[in-house]
């Protein structure tokens, strides 16, 4: 198989110590990104224009972002441990959650209509319904670091438990799954579903791609260098999937049967995070070093 030529450009949004972590694409089709060390959410137009949104707090953290059902975009405040919401017109508002440090963390909206989001530090996932009543559902697991969250085509959301080397699935009734991982310090993090129907998954600790199958079944691919510390995935529009590799510099992609691309990002140490596809058909990749890579495929 030829290896695929891709280009990069980037795209300053920011100082170097305001830190985008990550990206979507809005239902306005601008490019939605966090800014966790700033407090501010940034909006990247088709046509190139930047808008940066401040938040009430400085230091409310900003993590994960996803579209809402309602034409809105909403992320985690790690922080300050509420979940935000903020228009294609840049009013942002927030809703607090029951529980003290949570911690929130992944984000999405799921088919019931409600967005479901992890919580890092109490070991429950959460749901938010647009109106804001919040509902949590313990996992029952201590210590497990729930981490990012997608939706499966099964009617549930999967979630990765860092810390407990596993991955979970949690029914809209509340029913629990959690599948162990084969790999022990596997310490998985980001999570999609691919065009395969399968979820697949990046192990930070192990420096591997994992897959499993809505029944159970659990396949890992090791990334040449395991060292590289894969951080965020995202499905691809071709049936692959992407993920970064915070720790080489690097992003790269990989096919349903285990094929894996790698390709250099332009600037050293450029920290990529997020990862997202955008409305004109490009890779962006959320640097923390201050900029947003475009990547055309």
């Amino acid at each position: 198989m030829s290896r695929r030529a891709v280009s990069f450009e980037e795209i300053p949004v920011s100082d170097a110590s305001s830190g985008p972590y990550a990206l979507t694409t809005g239902p306005d089709g601008a490019l939605w990104c966090t800014l966790v060390h700033a407090g501010q959410i940034a909006r990247l137009a088709p046509d190139g224009k930047l808008d940066r949104y401040p938040l009430d707090s400085a230091a409310c953290g900003p993590s994960l972002i996803t579209s809402g059902p309602d034409g809105a975009l909403w992320f985690t405040r790690s922080q300050d441990h509420r979940i935000g919401r903020i228009t294609v017109d840049g009013k942002a508002t927030s809703f607090p959650l029951p529980g003290p440090g949570s911690g929130p963390f992944g984000i999405v909206a799921a088919g019931d209509g409600a967005l479901w989001f992890t919580q890092l530090h109490t070991d429950r996932i959460g749901r938010i319904d647009t109106d804001g009543r919040v509902t949590e559902f313990p996992l029952h697991l201590r210590g497990a670091f729930p981490s990012a969250i997608t939706t499966g085509p099964d009617d549930a959301v999967w979630f990765t438990l860092n810390q407990a080397d596993a991955i979970g699935r949690l029914g809209f009734e509340g029913d629990l799954t959690v599948h162990r991982l084969p790999t022990e310090n596997a310490a998985p993090v980001g999570i999609t579903c691919g065009a395969d129907g399968a979820l697949w998954f990046v192990e930070i600790g192990a420096g591997r791609i994992g897959r499993i199958t809505t029944q159970g079944r659990i396949d890992e691919f090791p990334l040449p260098d395991a060292a590289s510390r894969p951080h965020a995935i995202v499905a691809g529009p071709a049936g692959d999937c992407w993920f970064t590799e915070w720790g080489a510099n690097r992003i790269g992609s990989i096919t349903a049967d285990g094929h894996i691309e790698e390709y250099d990002l332009p600037s050293p140490a450029s920290e990529p995070h997020g990862l997202a596809f955008g409305a004109d058909g490009a890779l962006y990749v959320a640097l923390e070093i201050g900029a947003i890579a475009r990547v055309a495929l």
